[in-house]
């Protein structure tokens, strides 16, 4: 089927009766609550759950294989291939599903908060509550905008449609698939609202670099001078807590382009976890949470309609969505310059790296391409000791093309604007997980503040033998030992044994990417294995 025939029948949906087009928050709240899909918290934030599906289903993302993507896509098993015929039935199944539905709903908005590089899109939901996350996540249009806004791609979500995989050719009831010529993501057979972010985020991820911009999944902030900041990081390695700054305004807390004028947010919103939040610990998280937010699986108590952030009934992935203006400092809209410091954050629960440590390019290159952190013991059931965990680019799920692409992107850019890399160690020290201890915050925020005003630029450095990185002799308000991992341990042949053995997972991890120029290779990663 042609894109025209396929556009046809989704015109004759969106321009039916039971569409209902660009709904304010307090109408969308009212939809939920009485097609009874959410209840309000004592905040007025709406309340969901989300069935079956608590994350994201990996395993059910698919890219369909079109002439014009066929050799740029990296195939593998986080871009699975479908065919384009698959998708047309399965287009045409859910169009004729969501036609038989008393109402549907329609979000136009964007993607992108610099005008030059934004692109427009339009979300088409199933539910109410759906449709309030995709208003509160993605950029809000203005009356003028919204007169002469013009889709360039469309998110179709039917979560109560289910797939046949026998029929369908997809691996469960549950699908994501990008169509790139149909310009089209359809997603069925989940309520998880965060398939739909992330598969705009995938979109922009092969979209943007065409345009020489580097997309990336990371937080930036902007200090009072000017100054712009990156933190990459996997979960659990504070890269929420490092940049929400009270000194700096938050650009965004997940998902960013670095264009040729410099960074924006591609996002409107946050999507922040939830799990054991308190004022004390996220204020801004928290005080946020109110009336035209979203709460996902969060437990409550039913009379009094108060959230238990600490419930992990359902699930440990609790969620709240709310739009950026929900926090007092943030930059409005999400566009800064250049950023001068870049952060990369690890969480090391083998307690063998550095507290902070300052990258060359071809360091920055390959530390960007692991995407290192370590999951800990207790977390998944069968790991008893702390195991090394990569996501490449810190985004491997999202990321349609290869790696080496935004690898390169990032070296370059690192080139032109003189940005200075670090990779800031969050996790343990003076032993593994079990035996040293949590690096204290308190060091942490003052390590990333030293590198944020530029106090480590010029400093003294010992180079670590086995990682080969640049450690700060000093940084202020952190004792000295503190910097250098060997100094924390009592025993030192312990801690060269685990170092070596860290060392030896980076290098096999680096060994998938065949076409890293050697300089990267050679230059970038451990000295001594």
């Amino acid at each position: 089927m042609t894109s025209v025939s396929l556009s046809n029948k989704l015109n004759e949906l969106l321009n039916g009766k039971n569409t209902k087009v660009q709904l304010s928050v307090p109408q969308l709240v009212e939809k939920v609550l009485n097609r009874n899909e959410g209840i309000l918290t004592n905040s007025g934030a709406v309340r969901a759950e989300t069935g079956k599906y608590t994350g994201r289903s990996p395993q059910d993302k698919f890219t369909v294989e079109e002439p014009s993507t066929k050799d740029k896509i990296e195939w593998g098993p986080v871009n699975q291939p479908i065919s384009a015929e698959s998708f047309d039935k399965l287009y045409n199944k859910v169009i004729e599903y969501l036609q038989e539905k008393e109402e549907i709903f329609e979000f136009k908005g964007f993607a992108g908060a610099d005008p030059k590089y934004r692109m427009p899109i339009r979300v088409v939901n199933e539910y109410a509550w759906h449709n309030l996350f995709a208003h509160q996540l993605f950029i809000r249009p203005t009356a003028e905008e919204l007169k002469d806004h013009q889709a360039e791609f469309t998110v179709i979500s039917a979560p109560t449609f289910k797939a046949d995989p026998a029929v369908d050719g997809t691996n469960s009831e549950t699908f994501i698939i990008v169509s790139f010529e149909k310009r089209t993501v359809l997603i069925g057979g989940t309520e998880y609202a965060g398939e739909m972010k992330k598969s705009i985020f995938s979109v922009m991820n092969f979209m943007l670099p065409e345009n020489d911009i580097l997309s990336m999944h990371c937080s930036a902030n902007v200090g009072q001078e000017g100054d712009v900041a990156l933190f990459f990081g996997l979960s659990g390695t504070g890269k929420t807590t490092l940049s929400a700054d009270p000194n700096r305004r938050l650009i965004g807390d997940d998902e960013h382009g670095w264009s040729p004028n410099g960074v924006f947010n591609i996002e409107g919103g946050c999507y922040a976890k939830t799990i054991d939040l308190t004022r004390e610990k996220e204020p801004q998280i928290f005080d946020a949470i109110r009336f035209g937010s979203v709460l996902e699986n969060v437990m409550m108590d039913e009379n009094t309609r108060i959230p238990d952030y600490e419930d992990s009934t359902l699930t440990e992935n609790t969620r709240a969505a709310y739009p950026l203006q929900a926090i007092d400092n943030i930059v409005d809209p999400s566009v800064a310059g250049h950023p001068n410091t870049i952060i990369f954050l690890t969480a090391d629960a083998f307690g063998v790296l550095p507290p902070i440590s300052k990258l060359t390019k071809e360091q920055a290159m390959y530390h960007f391409l692991s995407g290192y952190t370590s999951k800990l013991a207790g977390t998944e059931r069968g790991i008893t000791s702390p195991q090394a965990t990569f996501s490449t680019c810190f985004g491997s799920p999202f990321l349609p093309l290869p790696a080496t692409v935004y690898a390169e992107m990032l070296g370059k850019k690192i080139d032109e604007h003189n940005a200075q890399v670090y990779l800031v160690n969050t996790g343990w020290t003076g032993g593994e997980y079990g035996v040293g201890s949590r690096m204290k915050l308190s060091y942490t925020r003052a390590m990333v503040q030293a590198a944020l005003e530029g106090e480590l630029a010029n400093v003294e450095t010992a180079v670590d033998d086995i990682f080969g990185l640049q450690i700060p002799v000093h940084v202020p308000g952190v004792p000295d030992e503190v910097l250098q991992p060997r100094k924390t341990w009592t025993d030192e042949e312990a801690y060269i044994e685990k170092a070596k053995e860290l060392a030896g997972q980076f290098k096999n991890n680096f060994n998938k990417f065949s076409n890293v120029p050697e300089e990267i290779k050679s230059k970038g990663g451990p000295t001594n294995v």
